[in-house]
C-alpha cells in the first residue's frame, strides 16, 4: 500500500533498525512535523455548554478551537457618529460574545483560531449575481482587522489571540462573490498587513477552501486548485512546462488551509478537475510549495498547511453514513494521510451530533441535551490517539500514530491473533517531542487476520487496528449522502 510505503520512507534509517527490533528494545522516532488537532462546532461554541465543550475537547487530545468572529454581530448595525472602525473601543463595537468564547478556550488550555467573516451591510459591496455573499470593502476590512488584532493584543482587557483566519470557503459564492481569486488575494493582503502591523508574530490563515467545484442555481463554487492558482498567480503546470508567475503581486499569509471532504475513504481522490479530497492533498501541498519557491507567498516564517474543517457523519444516527467502526478506522487513516501530505493541524467538524434528522452527525459524541451525559463514539478514541498499522512483506508491519498527550512517550505496540485473544507486546517505540511515533516491526508470525494496537501509560490504548484492509470500493459521503 502507498501509505505503508510512505511510513517507511518517513522512518529513514530508524525503520531499518526497527526491522530487527525486540520487544525489550526501544525504537526512536526521528524529528517530524507535529499533528495538532482541534474542533470547529458552531452549534456549541458561544452557548451555555461552551466551557464543558472546551474541556471535553482538551481531554480528547485537542489543542485548537476554531471560533467564528461574525463581523456583523461585533460591529454596529448602522455606523454611529464618531465611529472609528480601526479602534476596538469605538462606540458601537460589542466584543462580549467572542471574548467569552476566547477566554473559555484559553482557560481550557486551547489555542483559539479567530475566523473573521460575515460583514455588516455597510461594509459590503453586494453581489451582482443576487445569490452570493458579496465582497467586503477593503478599507472597512482593513479597519476591522486592525480592531480585531488590537482588541486581542493583551492590553485591552481581552485575552491574547495570535491566530486569525480570513473568511470561510471564499471560493463559494455564498461566502464571497463574485468568486474571484484576485479579490480574495487583496482581502488577505489587506487583512495580514493590518494584523501584522499590530503584532508581527501573529499568524494569518488563508484559504479554507470548499473542496468541490460546482455550478448550481443558488450558488457557484470554483474548484479549489484552480482558485488557489489564481490566488497565488501561478499558471497550471503540465508535463512539458513548469508553473510560472502570472502576476507580480504575492499573497501575504502564514498558513494555507483547506477542507478536503472525501466520499470514498481516507485515500480517495475527488472527481472532477482541480477538486481536492484527502487523496489530492499532496497536489495542493506541492502547489503551495511552488508558490513559496517562486516568491508568491510572503510570510513571517515557514508556511504551514492546515485542514480547518473535515469530518464524516456516522450511522447511527444518520442513515447511509459510514458505520461507526469503519468511520473510526477512517478517522485514524485520514489523520495519517493528512500528516503525510504536509498537514500539521486538523480541526474536526463538530464535537457533538445535532438532534433530529440533520446532515450534522459527525460529532465525537452522540447527541445529548446536556454534554455531561453525551456518549462518545468509537472515533473519539481515534481522534485522541490516532494509530494505523499496515501489513508488509516478510512478516513486517509498518505503524504510525500520535500519542494523546502530543509529547514524548514510550509506546508499546501490541499484537493479537484474530478478533479475540491475548494482546502481546511485540515492539516499543519512543515518540518524538510532538508525540508522533512510527516504525517498521519484524514479527515472528503475522497475518491479515491479526490486529495491532498502541498502548502507553499517558494515553491508554488506541483502537485495535485490523491488518485486513476494508474494500477500496466502499463509498460513504461526509454528510451521509
Amino acid at each position: 500500500m502507498l501509505l505503508a510505503a510512505a511510513v517507511l520512507c518517513a522512518c529513514g534509517a530508524t525503520a531499518a533498525s526497527a526491522a530487527r527490533a525486540h520487544p525489550a528494545r526501544i525504537i526512536a522516532t526521528p524529528s517530524t512535523r507535529p499533528l495538532n488537532t482541534g474542533i470547529f462546532d458552531p452549534f456549541l461554541f458561544g452557548g451555555t455548554q461552551q466551557a464543558r465543550a472546551f474541556g471535553m475537547l482538551q481531554s480528547a487530545g485537542g489543542s485548537y478551537v476554531r471560533l467564528i468572529a461574525r463581523w456583523y454581530r461585533i460591529a454596529p448595525v448602522t455606523v454611529p457618529v464618531g465611529f472609528v472602525g480601526a479602534d476596538p473601543d469605538s462606540l458601537g463595537y460589542d466584543w462580549a460574545t467572542l471574548d467569552e468564547s476566547v477566554a473559555a478556550a484559553e482557560n481550557a488550555g486551547l489555542t483559539p483560531i479567530v475566523d473573521v467573516g460575515e460583514p455588516p451591510t455597510w461594509a459590503l459591496v453586494p453581489s451582482s449575481i443576487g445569490t452570493g455573499g458579496g465582497t467586503p470593502k477593503l478599507t472597512k476590512l482593513t479597519d476591522f482587522a486592525t480592531a480585531v488584532a488590537t482588541h486581542f493584543d493583551g492590553s485591552h482587557g481581552a485575552p491574547v489571540v495570535h491566530v486569525f483566519q480570513v473568511w470561510n470557503e471564499p471560493n463559494l459564492s455564498l461566502d464571497l462573490s463574485p468568486v474571484r481569486p484576485s479579490a480574495y488575494r487583496s482581502m488577505v493582503n489587506a487583512f495580514a498587513t493590518a494584523v501584522h502591523a499590530v503584532n508581527p508574530s501573529s499568524i494569518v490563515v488563508a484559504g479554507a477552501l470548499d473542496p468541490f467545484g460546482n455550478s448550481a442555481k443558488r450558488f457557484h463554487t470554483m474548484a479549489p486548485l484552480a482558485y488557489m492558482r489564481g490566488f497565488l498567480c501561478l499558471s497550471k503546470a503540465t508535463k512539458k512546462k513548469k508553473a510560472h508567475k502570472t502576476c507580480h503581486t504575492p499573497a501575504h499569509f502564514d498558513v494555507w488551509s483547506t477542507h478536503p471532504y472525501s466520499f470514498n475513504g481516507p485515500y480517495g481522490k475527488a472527481r472532477g478537475t482541480d477538486n481536492v479530497s484527502l487523496g489530492d492533498l499532496p497536489t495542493m501541498d506541492a502547489l503551495l510549495k511552488t508558490g513559496v519557491k517562486l516568491h508568491q507567498v510572503v510570510s513571517n516564517g515557514p508556511v504551514k498547511f492546515w485542514v480547518t474543517e473535515f469530518s464524516w457523519d456516522t450511522n447511527p444516527p444518520r442513515k447511509n453514513a459510514a458505520p461507526l467502526n469503519l468511520q473510526a478506522r477512517w478517522t485514524a487513516e485520514a489523520f495519517h494521510q493528512m500528516w503525510l501530505s504536509g498537514v500539521s493541524l486538523v480541526t474536526w467538524f463538530m464535537l457533538q451530533d445535532q438532534p433530529g434528522r440533520t446532515a450534522y452527525q459527525s460529532g465525537l459524541y452522540f447527541y445529548s441535551p446536556t454534554l455531561a451525559h453525551a456518549r462518545a463514539k468509537p472515533m473519539r478514541t481515534s481522534f485522541r490517539f490516532p494509530f494505523v498499522a499496515y501489513l508488509g512483506k516478510k512478516n513486517s508491519v509498518s505503524v504510525w500514530g500520535r500519542d494523546a498527550t502530543s509529547k514524548t512517550a514510550t509506546i508499546a505496540i501490541q499484537q493479537r491473533h484474530g478478533a479475540r485473544g491475548t494482546w502481546r507486546t511485540v515492539g516499543r517505540i519512543k515518540a518524538n517531542r510532538y508525540g508522533i511515533f512510527l516504525g517498521k516491526l519484524k514479527l515472528k508470525k503475522v497475518s491479515a487476520k491479526d490486529w495491532i494496537r498502541a498502548a502507553t501509560a499517558g494515553s491508554g490504548n488506541s483502537l485495535p487496528f485490523s491488518l485486513t484492509q476494508p474494500s477500496s470500493k466502499l463509498r460513504y459521503g461526509p454528510w451521509g449522502n
